[in-house]
């Protein structure tokens, strides 16, 4: 009899895995300076924190995030197989996987727009993730222990339990989360890639957000711009090819109707 791992234990650590080996692609293509949205310089000399550091702060996240995955998993995962969703229908799954991208919007827009505006919990806690000026793709979870477990665990969970979705589907969904979250902090903008071809929200829009002059703008994250769109937070802005190689996001207004 072959080993049997469970869809709970698949949907809890595939995400993790899927987070370091994604990076780690990103990590051999920074060499293509021709793509990058900052230059090695700025990287080394504009962020706040060791990557040694960041790689530590990511890892205790995850934990983080596995120990709640388990629990989630253990609480309702039961429930939704005996429902018979592990079979569901592909406009069942799609259904799901939509619902699960505007919940997971919402949560974050407005969590990690109130850790903007509250000074407190910005000085103390967001601050950390600002750290990084110059994101980098491994640093796409480096954040305050607190944030990771509001922003990003509690809300995959809550996405989790509003859409419905199974423990088997909700592999495919973080997994897919996971890549776009990474995609959106890996400081390349390499032609042909499919998230920016897609999605308004994407490397160089959170690119934006994590420079001094974009800070109160483009919350949003991972998947859409419409709450920034809707609350007059969207920051519109150029990719234009910087002098000394490489691209750079160009904020153009700051007007509510862009």
């Amino acid at each position: 009899m072959g080993l049997e791992v469970s869809d709970q234990l698949l949907g809890t650590f595939v995400p993790i895995v899927v987070y370091w080996v994604y990076s780690g692609i990103y990590v051999l293509l920074g060499s293509f300076d021709n793509y990058r949205l900052h230059s090695r310089k700025d990287e080394d000399e504009k962020n706040l924190v060791s990557k040694g550091t960041v790689i530590k702060g990511v890892l205790l996240q995850q934990i983080v995030q596995a120990i709640v995955a388990i629990i989630l998993f253990t609480v309702v995962g039961n429930s939704c197989e005996e429902g018979g969703e592990q079979n569901a229908s592909i406009v069942i799954l799609l259904r799901q996987f939509l619902t699960a991208m505007i919940c997971m919007d919402t949560w974050q827009y407005f969590t990690h727009r109130y850790m903007h505006q509250n000074k407190f919990l910005y000085r103390h806690i967001h601050s950390q993730h600002h750290r990084l000026v110059v994101p980098y793709a491994y640093g796409a979870l480096y954040n305050h222990p607190l944030e990771g477990l509001l922003l990003d665990t509690i809300g995959g969970a809550i996405s989790f339990i509003i859409s419905g979705m199974s423990p088997r589907a909700s592999i495919f969904f973080f997994s897919f989360a996971t890549i776009k979250t990474v995609d959106d902090h890996c400081g390349l903008m390499l032609p042909g890639n499919l998230f920016h071809m897609f999605f308004k929200n994407n490397t160089a829009y959170h690119d934006v957000h994590h420079q001094l002059y974009g800070n109160k703008y483009n919350f949003s994250q991972p998947f859409f711009v419409m709450w920034d769109k809707i609350l007059g937070t969207y920051m519109p802005y150029t990719v234009e090819k910087r002098e000394g190689g490489g691209f750079e996001a160009r904020p153009t207004n700051v007007s509510k109707d862009a």
